[in-house]
């Protein structure tokens, strides 16, 4: 019997000692340090809040790793800051739903710095049909090629606030992301492009896709491409245009007719009451415009809010799609390049597609614009990546 108690003893005591350990909670302390110059060496940041400090480039060959939760910031009054992916370069963000990557800056005003610029190899269709171009960033980096799979790393779950800066000579704006010629082994997924003074997300050429991507109080275009952009994989965008805001989607493709157009697959668009346009005067209130041979073909797509605005004493009306020239007419609408199907429109003023002058009569061939009241347009899962200040910016 004393053997058997003194047993129990021992076990109680293993057992007791376990669960003291399991109850231990380890704190990790986060990382410091400088982000600056250009790298010529693979890093990787540790989970941690880091400064940012001036235009930071990923030179070839060469890969940068941020860990989930980081947050990266930095200081308009340090000069123009931004980070560049360079062509044969890679970025990997490695954040999560619940622990995004946050680049931002600390003024937290629109236009602060120059976000995220990524440059590749894959084909692109500039003005004149020429298959590289000079970067339109301050750079002023060629771009474009034949690698159409060309891999600039993958961004997942990473938000990128205030960006939009003109840098160098003052003449550019930059987007809160920027992709020059990216190949289609670029994972774009769970991006969030919050409170910028130009667009959200632009593409100049290439072949990347977007997936689950939101564009937030942007005071340009939420998204916008030009140069011959054929992503065929995109899905899942959502933009709320608060405050100032343009085009929900600009889209154009430098007046080339491509045989080629990029597809995506449920998109919102939104416009809050009380938006206004970037710039006085210069009246771009549309949901979606095509212009230059810009085409593409999108399904299952919600439209709200682009109703009437008045500027003294004129009053215009915003449209869900409009044609800006007779050109992009004739080409993509009536050559069946331009296809939009299921629509929902609501809180809109021009419910059809209609031109920008009254010269431009828009008829969509059968089929090629299609509206539905069951379309639900991007569906996407709440969480931290997409919450800023407490603020769900999903609305």
């Amino acid at each position: 019997m004393k053997k058997l108690i003194l047993g129990l003893a021992i076990i109680s005591s293993i057992f007791t000692s376990c669960t003291s350990s399991n109850d231990e909670t380890t704190t990790i302390v986060p990382a410091t340090g400088e982000i600056t110059g250009t790298y010529t060496t693979s890093k990787t940041f540790a989970f941690g809040n880091y400064t940012l400090k001036g235009i930071v480039k990923i030179a070839s060959g060469v890969t940068l790793t941020f860990d989930a939760g980081s947050t990266i910031t930095c200081n308009k009054t340090t000069g123009d800051n931004a980070l560049v992916v360079l062509n044969g370069g890679k970025l990997n963000i490695n954040g999560t739903e619940t622990q995004p990557v946050v680049f931002t800056e600390v003024s937290a005003i629109p236009g602060s710095w120059g976000g995220i610029i990524m440059y590749g190899d894959a084909p692109i269709n500039a003005i004149g049909g020429i298959t590289t171009s000079t970067s339109e960033d301050g750079n002023a980096l060629p771009y474009g090629g034949t690698n159409a799979t060309h891999n600039g790393g993958s961004l997942n779950y990473a938000r990128v606030e205030y960006a939009g800066s003109k840098l160098a000579d003052g003449t550019k704006e930059l987007n809160g992301f920027s992709f020059y010629s990216v190949g289609s082994g670029t994972t774009l997924d769970h991006l969030v492009s919050y409170k910028g003074a130009d667009d959200g997300f632009e593409f100049y050429g290439g072949s990347v896709s977007l997936t689950n991507a939101v564009s937030y109080g942007n005071y340009d275009d939420s998204y916008d491409w030009q140069d011959g952009w054929r992503g065929q994989l995109n899905t899942n965008w959502y933009s709320y245009q608060v405050v100032k805001g343009n085009f929900g989607i600009e889209i154009e493709a430098s007046n080339n007719n491509n045989a080629f157009y990029p597809k995506v697959n449920k998109i919102t668009l939104k416009r809050a009451a009380g938006c206004t346009p970037e710039v006085a005067g210069d009246i771009q209130i549309d949901a979606i415009q095509f212009k230059k041979e810009g085409n593409g073909d999108f399904n299952d797509v919600i439209i709200d809010g682009y109703g009437i605005y008045t500027e003294g004493t004129t009053t215009y009306n915003g449209a869900a799609v409009k044609i800006q020239d007779a050109t992009t007419n004739t080409n993509q609408v009536n050559g069946n390049k331009i296809k939009l199907t299921n629509v929902k429109i609501s809180n809109t003023t021009q419910t059809t597609p209609v031109g920008a002058t009254s010269a431009i009569t828009v008829a969509f061939p059968s089929g090629q614009f299609t509206t539905a009241v069951s379309s639900t347009g991007s569906i996407l899962t709440l969480g931290n990546w997409a919450t800023v200040s407490g603020v769900n910016l999903i609305q």
